[in-house]
């Protein structure tokens, strides 16, 4: 079946396993999709509160997802991903992925390293995140 947070068309992958009764503890085991910070800055304070949200609520296994940068959280049952998206929202973070408008947005570092930027492309992807996702 479909799994998801209410009112997001993504963010979550759901993963249900085929054999429920033989390995019950993952019978489910959805993926959480966190939209990283402009130019991929996380500082310790949030990859610290972000864990501990996961150890209360999933798994405690993450992996940083390639381009887009996301934050993944792998393996969650179903009861916890409204409580965790709710976490997530007080520490000022928001489900990414797959959205109904716009696939995680992603930029580079831009002014913040680069003396040579001609353009803020932190502001824009902020902008887009803000109207289309």
């Amino acid at each position: 079946g479909i799994v998801g947070v209410m009112g997001y068309g993504g963010g979550v992958i759901g993963r249900y396993s085929d054999l429920p009764d033989k390995w019950p503890n993952v019978s489910h085991f959805h993926t959480m999709r966190i939209n990283q910070p402009a130019g991929w800055y996380y500082d310790t304070k949030a990859l610290r509160a972000i864990c501990d949200i996961w150890e209360k609520r999933g798994s405690s296994l993450t992996n940083l997802h390639g381009s887009t940068g996301d934050l993944i959280l792998l393996g969650t049952k179903t009861d916890e991903l409204e409580p965790t998206f709710a976490d997530l929202a007080k520490i000022d973070f928001d489900i990414g992925g797959s959205g109904s408008d716009l696939r995680t947005p992603s930029c580079c570092c831009g002014m913040s390293r680069c003396e040579w930027a001609c353009y803020d492309t932190m502001a824009l992807c902020h902008d887009l995140t803000m109207r289309y996702q």
